[in-house]
């Protein structure tokens, strides 16, 4: 972000980080303490307070059965939805009314899931 959008994101109402990552390590996104222990430390890597314990649920079929997982922040939600059926992809959202640092947070996630690639967007609610 811009040292503009960055001004801007500070002040709005809340904060959209869609992070997504691609060939991910297909041990990493199958195993539910790996996922847990990856929201312990992006709750601490973005400074964020969880509330109650990280959710990971395998479920759906064929190919659209993976793991989703959801924590609750004391400013909002992390989800995560994993593909290991179509190129061992994540996919993350953080949604916090507390700023946080977006570059961080997409850094953080590639090299915790070992991802080849990453793209983030970030959405300003204002």
């Amino acid at each position: 972000m811009t040292n503009e959008e960055v001004r801007k994101a500070k002040k709005a109402w809340g904060l959209i980080a869609v992070v997504n990552l691609y060939d991910c390590n297909h041990e990493m996104i199958q195993s539910p303490a790996k996922i847990r222990q990856y929201v312990k430390e992006l709750c601490q890597k973005i400074k964020m307070i969880p509330y109650g314990p990280t959710m990971v649920k395998k479920f759906g079929s064929g190919c659209l059965e993976g793991y989703s997982a959801l924590q609750f922040i004391e400013t909002s939600s992390i989800t995560l939805h994993f593909d290991d059926k179509n190129g061992d992809r994540a996919f993350i959202d953080i949604f916090s009314c507390k700023y946080f640092e977006t570059k961080d947070a997409l850094a953080f996630s590639q090299e915790f899931f070992q991802a080849k690639k990453a793209k983030i967007k970030v959405i300003v609610r204002d």
